[in-house]
């Protein structure tokens, strides 16, 4: 069964500015909404309530906190911090070594700071705190103070993030367990998304198959594909999907068929869940289902392969697939927005032949041979007795 992360998110964000009238510090006769500035007790001055900038705190900051399995990230708009004449040359973590650097995502800049948990100590991460179910990885994302001269007169920009991850444990068993499902790690700019492909014992996609499935001629076979870390971040679009008889998606031996090209339905069977997730291309989480079958030649176990790709919520390019024309399927490519899942094998249930009852009729066939032919002894042995009865008279 496969062991998932369920991982959460909690963003701190605190913007300390000094105490002068400096930009970022609101006009109080527009501080109308207190859900976003905040007065101070004399009523002289005002400041932007957490998550918002600008002369009329009327500006959202975009700040996104990606927990993963190896490494931790935040994103913060470029406008938040230039309206604060905040370089990124500036901004780094308690260490100032782990500096920030600027990306473009979806032609939108981001200041980035993606670490390692390796690298989580030495870039001046606080003390760890567990507990007996989750640990938490607390950082600090800062501005270097503007001198000029002996004076400081810009606000320093102060942002904590805290990541809180269930504390997993290793024992030892007498047993390995191997989760019996496909996954893969694309990278998209500075982002890790995680994409996962396993089978469903039936249409609810509540449980799936622990083991190699084994699945009869002719019942629906039962895939989902979804992105399991990152699933908010990016929208999934499976490309193309095939069967074959051996574990190497491009084999050159054995026979191959294809249930999905280019997005679209190749096998007359194939459908896909139409739910509210959306359909393929709309979002993180892809449902379809087929026929079982099996190959004329042997072996007759199955293994799948999937091409995904991913696509970003505003990314320009069109993530729903055109199904008006299919090309043929092309070989997997270092895309790095693209990845490949494979999974099984898929082993079919064919039902035992029924036994020849030949070898059950022989001894049938003899019994009745065996009876006529005493009964044809019997037949002669009477007509001898008639016979010598008949001689003795005379």
């Amino acid at each position: 069964m496969a062991l998932k992360f369920n991982l959460k998110v909690f963003l701190v964000l605190v913007v300390i500015f000094c105490c002068d009238c400096v930009l970022g510090i609101c006009n109080v006769t527009h501080c109308i909404d207190k859900t976003k500035c905040l007065i101070s007790l004399g009523k002289s001055n005002c400041k932007c309530a957490v998550g918002y900038y600008g002369d009329l705190c009327d500006k959202v900051a975009t700040i996104n906190v990606m927990c993963g399995k190896d490494y931790i990230t935040i994103m913060v708009n470029e406008d938040f911090f230039q309206y604060y004449k905040v370089p990124v040359e500036s901004l780094h973590l308690k260490n100032e070594s782990c500096r920030a650097q600027k990306e473009l995502m979806s032609d939108v800049p981001y200041y980035i700071v993606r670490i390692s948990k390796d690298r989580y100590i030495s870039c001046g991460g606080k003390p760890l705190e567990k507990n007996i179910t989750h640990i938490a990885y607390a950082l600090t994302l800062m501005s270097a103070p503007q001198v000029y001269g002996n004076i400081i007169r810009d606000p320093m920009i102060k942002i904590e993030y805290t990541c809180i991850y269930p504390y997993i444990r290793t024992i030892s068993l007498p047993y390995p367990i191997i989760p019996f499902s496909s996954e893969t790690v694309m990278r998209m700019g500075q982002l890790d998304a995680k994409v996962e492909m396993a089978l469903f014992t039936d249409h609810t996609y509540t449980e799936a198959f622990q083991s190699s499935p084994l699945i009869h001629l002719r019942d629906r076979v039962y895939v989902e594909i979804k992105v399991v870390e990152l699933e908010d971040v990016f929208h999934l679009r499976v490309n193309e999907c095939w069967a074959t008889q051996s574990p190497k998606p491009n084999q050159t031996d054995g026979s191959v068929h294809n249930l999905l090209r280019n997005g679209c339905v190749n096998d007359e069977t194939v459908t896909f869940l139409n739910t509210t997730m959306g359909a393929n291309g709309e979002a993180s989480t892809i449902r379809y289902s087929f026929d079982m079958f099996r190959f004329v030649l042997e072996p007759h176990d199955l293994y799948l392969h999937c091409t995904v790709r991913l696509c970003s919520l505003d990314d320009d390019e069109p993530c729903i697939p055109e199904c008006k024309s299919i090309t043929k399927r092309a070989a997997v490519r270092g895309d790095p927005t693209q990845g490949l899942l494979s999974y099984g094998p898929i082993r079919i249930d064919i039902p035992d032949r029924p036994q020849s009852n030949l070898l059950l009729m022989v001894p049938l066939a003899g019994i009745w041979v065996l009876g006529l032919f005493l009964l044809a002894l019997i037949t002669i042995a009477k007509a001898g007795n008639r016979r010598l009865s008949q001689l003795a008279n005379c």
